[in-house]
């Protein structure tokens, strides 16, 4: 019996914390080059995403799928730092910013 209330109780913590959003500081790359996507890549995303590429945010080895990516605007190709809710490998974009 304790062990149906402790998992219980993880479920519903779980997803109160689930829609909270977070920061994450990447580059916005493309998803045909993915993980290559960094300083040296930023012209090569740009034309790839003009092209029909879908633009993602790679943080460390880390690649994230954008579900609203409108919200990007002309910061393909560069260091970006966003805020959002994230699900799984997508994230759907509250607020983001170029970073220093």
């Amino acid at each position: 019996m304790k062990n149906i209330l402790l998992a219980v109780a993880l479920l519903l913590s779980a997803s109160v914390f689930a829609g909270d959003p977070i920061t994450l500081t990447g580059f916005i790359g493309d998803d045909h080059c993915g993980k290559k996507s960094g300083p040296d890549h930023a012209e090569c995303a740009k034309k790839c995403v003009k092209g029909g590429a879908k633009p993602v945010l790679i943080v460390g080895k880390k690649v994230y799928s954008i579900s609203n990516p409108e919200k990007l605007g002309d910061l393909v190709g560069d260091k970006v730092e966003i805020t959002g809710e994230v699900d799984g490998d997508v994230i759907t974009i509250e607020k983001v910013s170029k970073a220093a």
